[in-house]
């Protein structure tokens, strides 16, 4: 209950921030530009966001097939795209996502419990390092191009940055020297579950895949990288389709502050992201009408794919929970022919 009441916070507050930036920039402006977003700028778009879409499944299978589960990409992009659903749209809701991808793995392609949430595991792990390298990269360019930012601004960036350095870095320094991160923190609680074994194993299973000499590594992050560099061509594509001249390395700062946008805990990152890329565009010296315009369509195309996301989400869950009980009844029934024949 908690959660649904934080998730209708997040979202009153990112509709306020989002009817602040429009009065504050102006309604007529942001119109005008959005109006040259039309017809195949629109499909460029989309095809670009599904793209990434694209490559992160391919990740998934990457990582999967050195876990020694070969599934195809058709396999995986259904459960891949209605998890980036989850997390697009209900970001309160922190590991719905990951944690239904992991179910489907084991319900439909029978890949263990432990190795599936590991394979979700290590994407985000993927993931989250190609987002801090371009949110550095971009913060790095920003800064040599504009000085530093206002002090509330300054905190924002440099809070999102140390807590991305945090995670990632003791991370990858716990992973190559083999110590457990979970285990410390299972003793300090003083617990004892069969789901900290689960725990425990899912962290070995991740932990193994994390080595230099570890091809299936190097291809993971590989194609993380691919993954964000789509990403920063779309930016930069988006900003030329809206009429300016834009160069690759500013559309890199642009690119940074849309992953520190995605870290903010609110749905499809409304109202916040307007309000992080005004400042950007404005600082680089565009209108800050543009900014709300590429936020919109960028949001817009991504809002496509989120809902062909719940469609799948719905499709898969329903047909689990039926298998589900199917099972149970199979189940029922043995038990009721089991024990007729020991009456007889």
């Amino acid at each position: 209950m908690k959660r649904v009441i934080f998730f209708f916070i997040s979202l009153l507050v990112g509709v306020v921030l989002l009817l602040w930036v429009t009065n504050t920039v102006g309604r007529q402006e942001i119109q005008s530009s959005f109006l040259i977003f039309t017809g195949w700028h629109g499909i460029v778009i989309l095809f670009l966001s599904f793209l990434i879409i694209l490559i992160g499944t391919w990740k998934w299978k990457s990582i999967l097939k050195s876990q020694g589960y070969s599934l195809s990409l058709k396999q995986l992009f259904g459960p891949y795209l209605a998890g980036f659903s989850m997390g697009y749209l209900f970001q309160i809701i922190l590991v719905g996502g990951e944690v239904f991808r992991s179910y489907i793995l084991k319900e439909k392609h029978l890949v263990p419990w432990q190795k599936a949430a590991a394979s979700v595991v290590i994407d985000k792990v993927l993931d989250g390092t190609g987002f801090f390298i371009s949110i550095l990269a971009g913060l790095i360019y920003f800064l040599l191009k504009i000085g530093l930012p206002p002090r509330d601004l300054g905190i924002i960036f440099g809070g999102v940055l140390f807590i991305l350095f945090i995670l990632i870095g003791v991370f990858y320094f716990k992973s190559f020297k083999k110590e457990s991160i979970v285990r410390p923190i299972i003793k300090l609680f003083n617990t004892k579950s069969v789901v900290n074994g689960d725990i425990l194993e899912i962290e070995r299973e991740a932990f193994s895949y994390f080595k230099f000499r570890n091809p299936a590594f190097w291809q993971g992050l590989g194609l993380s990288f691919l993954r964000v560099l789509i990403t920063w061509l779309r930016c930069w594509i988006l900003v030329l389709f809206l009429g300016k001249a834009i160069g690759f390395l500013p559309a890199l700062s642009i690119l940074g502050f849309y992953y520190i946008a995605m870290l903010i805990p609110i749905p499809a990152d409304l109202g916040i992201h307007e309000l992080i890329q005004v400042f950007g565009f404005s600082a680089l010296g565009f209108e800050a009408s543009i900014a709300p315009a590429f936020t919109m369509i960028q949001r817009g195309a991504q809002l496509i794919l989120a809902l062909a996301g719940i469609i799948i989400f719905f499709k898969l869950g329903i047909g689990l929970l039926r298998a589900f009980f199917f099972r149970k009844i199979e189940r029922l029934f043995g038990i009721k022919e089991e024990s007729g024949s020991e009456d007889l």
